[in-house]
C-alpha cells in the first residue's frame, strides 16, 4: 500500500443562505458559495492564508505545498489537520522544509480567478473604513449601467477569458473601463487611476464581471465605493465583509434582473420600469 499522510476529516457546508431582494422588491432565500479563510501552518510556522470553499482543505493544502515546490515527495508530510474553529490547517513534516524562510520570502500573486493573495492585516484596515450612508442608486441608473457594460466594446466580446471592471458616476455614466485576465488586476488598475487622478469613490458605482468575493469587497471598500455591482454572484465572506462596512452589493445583474443582498437602504426602486407581469401585486 502506498504511503498516505494522516488527514483530518472536516466536512463543512459548501453554501450559505442569505436573503435577497429582487427587482420586484420581493425577498427570497439565496444560496451563495461559502468562501472561507484557511491559514496554512507548516511545523507551527505561518505560511499563507488561502480563500476556499472548504470542500477538500487537506488536499488543497497538500496540492499547494507541492505546486509551490515546498515538498518534493508525499513521504515528507506526516499529517495535515484542519481546525475550522481557528480557520487553520496544521501541517507536520518529517524533517522540516529546508530554507523555508528564503523560499517563501517573495510572494507572487497570480492572475487567475480566485488566485489573489489576501493578508490578515487587510481586515484590520477594513474596520476603519466608513462608506457614505447617504449615497443612493436608482433602479433606472442600475439598468443604464448594466446596459452600458452589455454594449461596451470589449476584449471579452472578441476573445473571452478576461474580466472587466467599470467605474461609473452616480448618474450611470461610464468613466473608466478596464479589462484584464484576472478581476483583481482590473480592479487594481482602476484603483490606480483613481489614486493618480484624486478621484473619490464616495459618489461612484463600481461594476465587475467577476464574483463578489471578500477580496473584491475589501478592494471596493478601500476605494470608498458604496456600491459594488456584478453580473455574477457573491460569496459568504464577500457578503460578511459587505455587511461589516455597510456596502451595497448587487449580484446577478442581467437585463432587468438583479439581487440586492446588502445595503438595501441605498436602493431606490422604480416599479414603473418593469413589465406589468413582473410588478408586485
Amino acid at each position: 500500500m502506498s504511503y498516505r499522510p494522516e488527514f483530518s476529516s472536516t466536512p463543512v457546508a459548501l453554501t450559505y443562505e442569505v436573503n435577497a431582494i429582487d427587482e420586484t422588491a420581493q425577498t427570497s432565500p439565496l444560496a451563495i458559495p461559502a468562501e472561507r479563510p484557511l491559514t496554512v501552518y507548516v511545523d507551527q510556522r505561518e505560511l499563507v492564508t488561502l480563500m476556499t470553499l472548504g470542500a477538500a482543505p487537506e488536499a488543497l493544502t497538500l496540492g499547494y505545498l507541492r505546486n509551490q515546490r515546498l515538498v518534493q515527495a508525499i513521504e515528507e508530510i506526516v499529517a495535515i489537520h484542519v481546525d475550522w474553529t481557528q480557520h487553520a490547517v496544521y501541517v507536520t513534516t518529517r524533517d522540516g522544509i529546508a530554507n523555508i524562510e528564503e523560499r517563501t520570502a517573495k510572494r507572487v500573486v497570480t492572475t487567475g480567478c480566485g488566485q489573489g493573495t489576501m493578508f490578515g492585516g487587510l481586515m484590520d484596515e477594513v474596520d476603519s473604513i466608513v462608506l457614505p450612508s447617504d449615497a443612493r442608486l436608482k433602479q433606472s441608473t442600475l439598468y443604464k449601467i448594466v446596459n452600458t457594460i452589455r454594449t461596451q466594446d470589449s476584449v471579452y466580446a472578441k476573445a473571452g477569458s478576461v474580466h472587466g471592471c467599470g467605474l461609473f458616476t452616480a448618474e450611470g455614466d461610464l468613466e473608466y473601463f478596464i479589462e484584464d485576465v484576472g478581476r483583481h488586476n482590473a480592479v487594481d488598475s482602476i484603483a490606480g487611476i483613481m489614486w493618480l487622478e484624486n478621484i473619490s469613490g464616495a459618489d461612484k458605482v463600481f461594476y465587475t464581471t467577476g464574483r463578489l468575493t471578500s477580496e473584491m469587497v475589501i478592494k471596493g471598500a478601500q476605494m470608498g465605493m458604496p456600491f459594488l455591482i456584478s453580473r455574477s454572484g457573491t460569496t459568504q465572506m464577500g457578503h460578511l465583509v459587505a455587511e461589516k462596512v455597510n456596502m451595497t452589493l448587487l449580484a446577478r445583474c442581467t437585463g432587468k434582473h438583479f439581487l440586492l443582498v446588502t445595503g438595501k437602504e441605498r436602493m431606490i426602486y422604480e416599479p414603473q420600469l418593469l413589465d406589468s407581469s413582473l410588478r408586485v401585486a
